[in-house]
């Protein structure tokens, strides 16, 4: 009994330190340097989505995805799921999509961890080594 109530507490502590992705991170504009959005990643149904709640440059404060399609067309970049569907394997959340609110292109991606406060999001299309990649640093509350 000392054995497996042992074994819990160890599998319980080893899964509190694993990291998650969940919570607001801060992207920044790749040309400028400058500070772009604030993006919420959070879990619904199984998935993981990302959706900006904060545009950072006030010059972009009202925007729209005038080159987005569908159901995004026009849309406020401001609230705008730009992470669709994710799932974790392992150290990895996969298998989902990104949106690229200045081109309004989709492409399919993965995350990882850079280090416990920054995720590197990688965009690609068909194969990953066709893509991008780009990092988000986390955000205390805000």
């Amino acid at each position: 009994m000392k054995k497996i109530l042992f074994l819990l507490l160890m599998l319980s502590s080893t899964l509190s330190f694993s990291q998650s992705i969940i919570g607001k991170w801060k992207s920044i504009d790749e040309k400028t340097g400058k500070d772009e959005s604030i993006i919420e990643i959070y879990f619904e149904k199984g998935k993981y989505y990302g959706k900006i709640i904060q545009l950072l440059n006030p010059e972009k404060k009202g925007a729209i995805c005038e080159k987005c399609t569908g159901k995004n067309k026009n849309k406020s970049i401001k609230g705008l799921v730009i992470i669709n569907g994710l799932k974790k394997n392992g150290n990895e959340w996969s298998g989902g999509k990104v949106l690229d609110p200045k081109n309004g292109k989709e492409y399919k991606c993965f995350i990882t961890f850079k280090d416990k406060n920054t995720l590197k999001l990688r965009g690609y299309i068909g194969f990953s080594v066709f893509g991008r990649t780009t990092y988000w640093y986390r955000v205390d509350n805000q």
